[in-house]
């Protein structure tokens, strides 16, 4: 059976940016020196990956950066009371109501290319609709929507759960320690959280792109406006 995150578009192929900057197509970023949160900095010689992220004590493989915290938690449902308080609400409406239309529009805003909000939204209305219709509950749709979350984390540097529980309880510890083992273990938390509290996990992640990313139909396009000449009148003056 096919691994759903190789075919998965929402999920950028890993290895492509290291065999790109071994083939020398990545030009070399100038280094800087970078202070974490918490307060480490990394010095002079310190290269910068394709994201703007800097790589731990200038190794090739680096030690792993310190992961950023999600914007709210999992269980803020309704967000925080700041200058995205309305959207916030937007979302938490949106994922009671109709998640179909919150998990379109997290894709969208991930740059999915043309037409991403249709094929994810009807694709999650059908297996919304046949996961009801057969078992009595939404139980097929997140393995469905579960890919966006980590699209999200990866694409922000966002800690998952084991990292969470690590640092909070000081548990998970010996998981995260090998780079590859950390990711399969995260992944698996993300479609648990997206399993067991769907409709939390897709509004965490609307509220999170909000702040993160604006919408796509947003962007600055130059419009050119075409501004008819007055009327000009023609007169004899004393004729």
């Amino acid at each position: 059976m096919a691994n759903p995150e190789e075919s998965n578009p929402l999920l950028a192929k890993q290895g492509d940016g290291d065999a790109k900057a071994m083939h020398g197509e990545i030009p070399a970023t100038p280094t800087k020196s970078v202070v974490d949160g918490s307060g480490h900095s990394y010095g002079g010689g310190v290269g910068w990956t394709a994201d703007g992220l800097p790589l731990g004590h200038g190794s090739v493989v680096g030690e792993p950066v310190a992961r950023a915290r999600w914007d709210s938690s999992l269980f803020a449902c309704l967000g925080r009371n700041d200058e995205f308080c309305s959207s916030d609400l937007e979302v938490c409406l949106l994922g009671s109501v109709a998640p179909c239309m919150l998990y379109g529009s997290n894709v969208e805003r991930l740059g999915s290319g043309p037409g991403a909000f249709a094929n994810h939204c009807l694709s999650y209305t059908g297996l919304y609709l046949l996961g009801n219709s057969l078992f009595g509950w939404n139980c097929m749709a997140p393995w469905f929507s579960y890919p966006s979350r980590t699209a999200i984390r990866r694409k922000f540097n966002l800690e998952g759960s084991c990292e969470a529980l690590s640092r909070s309880c000081g548990c998970c510890g010996s998981l995260i320690e090998d780079e590859v083992q950390r990711e399969q273990y995260e992944s698996a938390c993300d479609f648990a959280t997206h399993f067991f509290c769907h409709i939390c996990s897709l509004c965490q992640e609307g509220r999170e792109l909000r702040r993160r990313l604006p919408h796509p139909g947003l962007n600055g396009r130059p419009i050119l406006v075409m501004i008819p000449p007055m009327e000009q009148t023609m007169g004899r003056e004393g004729a």
